[in-house]
């Protein structure tokens, strides 16, 4: 039997990247995944992989920042299944600016993204996860929630305030059954991280490569990026059962970035 047969799991950003990544690795293990992202079109795109497949899934366009939508969303799930057994908030993305040229409305967005959009969606799972006494709750943090990086206000911001709020609920749910986890990876080879190059090769007045060569190799002793399917294997195994003595943690996969 695969590992996570039965189980019920919501994906958010589940459309790309990281998000894809982790709803296919899941749906290999047997859940039935929930990909939830307000771009329908990636979404009818994802889909087909999982259709050719026969693997478990749902698609929900929707945008977790509204937390009305958010709670519906919710209950819809719990109506059909009665659980939810795993969460991985993963919805994210990245501006670059100095702060004194930040737009304030980018900020507060970014924030309620990466921050407040989490909080809605644990409100609503926990209770859920407390009356199954399971559930593993996975915030996809990064590295630069462990530390700073000039012209990241609003990310750094965001994910050092989604490692409390992981802690904080890890806490709290503890003698439960539940689990809560940040993953905080480096720099994973997706497109929000190759649109943060050029973003930054924009900034410095030099070409991709050069970022590469220049500004972010010299921060990772491997001198690489990270490939999704890292990320994506540590995340199955904190999904599983065999991580029930995992809570509270910031775990880092970065190439040795924070080593240094």
């Amino acid at each position: 039997m695969k590992e996570l047969s039965g189980q019920i799991a919501i994906v958010t950003g589940a459309a790309s990247g990281i998000g894809l990544g982790i709803s296919k690795g899941l749906a290999e293990e047997g859940a039935t995944v929930y990909l939830l992202d307000r771009d329908k079109e990636k979404l009818e795109c994802a889909a087909a992989y999982f259709q050719e497949r026969k693997l478990l899934f749902e698609t929900i366009p929707i945008d977790i920042t509204d937390e009305i939508r958010v709670k519906s969303c919710i209950e819809k799930i719990v109506t059909v299944y009665g659980r939810i057994d795993v969460l991985i908030n993963n919805a994210g993305r990245q501006y670059i600016s100095l702060v004194q040229d930040f737009p304030t409305e980018e900020f507060e967005s970014m924030l309620k993204l990466m921050l407040t959009s989490p909080f809605f969606i644990m409100k609503q799972v926990i209770p859920i996860m407390r009356s199954n006494k399971y559930g593993r709750i996975i915030n996809m943090a990064s590295v630069n929630g462990l530390i700073g990086f000039a012209g990241k206000a609003a990310y750094n911001s965001a994910k050092h305030g989604l490692i409390g709020l992981t802690k904080v609920a890890a806490l709290e749910t503890a003698a439960e059954g539940i689990t809560v986890n940040a993953i905080c990876p480096g720099y994973v080879d997706t497109a929000l991280v190759r649109n943060q190059l050029e973003q930054l090769a924009r900034q410095r007045n030099i070409e991709v490569q050069s970022v590469l060569e220049s500004v972010i190799y010299p921060l990772v002793p491997q001198r690489r990026l990270l490939q999704v399917k890292e990320i994506v294997s540590y995340v199955k195994f904190i999904a599983s059962p065999k991580a029930s003595g995992v809570t509270g943690q910031a775990v880092v996969i970065d190439g040795g970035y924070t080593t240094q």
